[in-house]
């Protein structure tokens, strides 16, 4: 008999596609009237599917549709979206999705994903320009060299920073550009691909999960609850710090067994007849100056997209155009010619361009789950679930329906006002801080973000050719680890 193969990432897309599709002949339609603010006209719209009604920007307009935010969270643009209006969840009429809308939904989700797949593109052909003018190949070399007898602290340099980025600004799809620069690193410090991504993915994953001062989770989480974001800061840098060095520990005790002996890799049987994806390096190859010169400015592109991010309100388009400007100054520092650029470029963008098309086809399934309006349904039975229960078992049941719902709205700042407006009044009744039900948002999806389908994982995993199934072996003992953890924690949060 023929062993089973796993299928790839984009037949898992499909498939999950597939069965959302079905789900919208079985789940109810319904959704929440919405709340946003027109800045123009210093008012509030209320979206319902009766139609638009505009209402008097003023607090007292909160206070009388139920939400406890104060306007100016409305008026200086901490709360950009529409937020969902308590108690007013009602029925519609059903909208099952059929066969032409499954078939459909991926060149949708492209649609609606152009500008990360942009990001994703530029960034390839940046990592084109690189490899063309053999900066990356030096400077490895020199690093090799650098860290010799010392591998270790790239494990834990790589963690700490990214989770550093996803803790402070949300650092996530922006990871996509350090697998092909720092997996060669891995592989020549005679580590495996897994332990590469395992640093870049879950440094992200943990960040993000226990983010601190992230604008796009815990503020604008906690405004859309009603409380300042500082609130329960300290809980969340204790568990920042906590998760921060199991996940260490943990890559470290996988990265020494491969070092030791490179059978024991996850991956060994999958890549030891495959030459590898990323080349390997000449370790004779000097530094030059030119090539400083070039790794400084690819270098800047970066500090330059994280500098738009947190502080100048860049979103994709900024960065996009961030990572073009630096592959043509990286051109003319490198003298390539005009004709050997494009080529370049052209070849470093269609290595990604898969990965572009499972982040389109990941969002082609929220697209089927909005046009079939589940998504509202799913948000209010999650949030009937946990009437009557005592505040311990009422937050660990939080924290995995928050791990539910992120399978259907992957989006940190998505989730959030959709859902806090809903979720939160859910303490009072309870006699816990709302703060409590932020973070159970926070490490409910950070935890199913580990293996969540819809999130970035498959994405990843297609850049460095590594099976989704080998992924869900190495990141469960870990998940499990992490989970317990997060129980225990914000049990003894509700009851201090």
């Amino acid at each position: 008999m023929k062993k089973f193969k796993f299928p790839t990432a984009q037949t898992i897309l499909i498939i999950i596609a597939g069965l959302v599709t079905l789900l919208t002949w079985i789940v109810p339609a319904g959704e929440y009237d919405s709340l946003s603010y027109d800045a123009d006209s210093n008012s509030f719209e209320r979206s319902s599917s009766q139609g638009t009604t505009s209402l008097p920007a003023s607090q007292e307009t909160l206070e009388s549709l139920q939400i406890k935010i104060p306007l100016e969270k409305f008026t200086n643009g901490d709360i950009y979206k529409p937020i969902s209006i308590p108690d007013t969840f009602k029925n519609l009429e059903s909208k099952p999705q059929g066969f032409a809308a499954f078939v459909k939904s991926p060149v949708r989700g492209i649609i609606e994903a152009a500008d990360i797949i942009f990001l994703v593109l530029i960034i390839g052909g940046l990592i084109g320009i690189m490899n063309t003018t053999g900066a990356f190949d030096a400077g490895i070399s020199w690093l090799g060299r650098a860290l010799n007898g010392r591998e270790y602290l790239l494990i834990i340099l790589v963690t700490t920073l990214i989770a550093a980025g996803g803790t402070t600004f949300g650092l996530a799809e922006e990871t996509m550009a350090f697998f092909p620069i720092l997996i060669p690193v891995f592989l020549a410090a005679k580590y495996d691909e897994m332990v590469g991504l395992a640093c870049i993915f879950l440094g992200s994953a943990i960040g993000s999960m226990c983010s601190t001062i992230n604008p796009f989770s815990v503020i604008i989480a906690s405004d859309a609850a009603g409380i300042n974001w500082t609130t329960g800061l300290t809980g969340r840098i204790i568990m920042l710090l906590t998760c921060l060095i199991i996940t260490i520990i943990y890559i470290l005790r996988y990265a020494k067994r491969v070092k030791n002996d490179p059978t024991k890799s996850l991956i060994y049987e999958e890549k030891k007849n495959l030459k590898h994806d990323f080349k390997s390096h000449d370790e004779s190859l000097k530094l030059t100056t030119r090539l400083k010169l070039i790794i400084l400015i690819f270098s800047m592109s970066f500090v330059v997209m994280i500098v738009g991010v947190s502080i100048l309100d860049w979103w994709f388009v900024e960065m996009t155009a961030t990572f073009l400007v630096g592959a043509v100054l990286i051109g003319f520092v490198g003298r390539i010619k005009e004709t050997v650029f494009v080529d370049a470029f052209s070849k470093g963008a269609a290595e990604l361009l898969s990965v572009a098309f499972i982040i389109g086809i990941a969002r082609g399934v929220s697209v089927i789950m909005d046009d079939g309006l589940i998504s509202d349904t799913m948000l209010y039975y999650a949030s009937s679930m946990t009437e009557g229960m005592n505040k311990g078992i009422f937050t660990n049941a939080l924290l995995f329906i928050y791990g539910g719902l992120s399978f259907f709205i992957p989006s940190s700042s998505g989730m959030a006002v959709l859902t806090m407006p809903i979720m939160s009044p859910l303490a009072d009744t309870v006699d816990i801080g709302r703060e409590v039900i932020v973070n159970c948002y926070q490490y409910g999806m950070g935890l199913f973000y580990l293996f969540n389908p819809t999130g970035l994982i498959l994405a990843s995993l297609a850049i460095i050719k590594v099976g989704y199934d080998k992924w869900l072996k190495f990141v469960t003992p870990l998940a499990i680890i992490l989970t317990l953890v997060t129980m225990v924690f914000l049990t003894i949060s509700v009851y201090l």
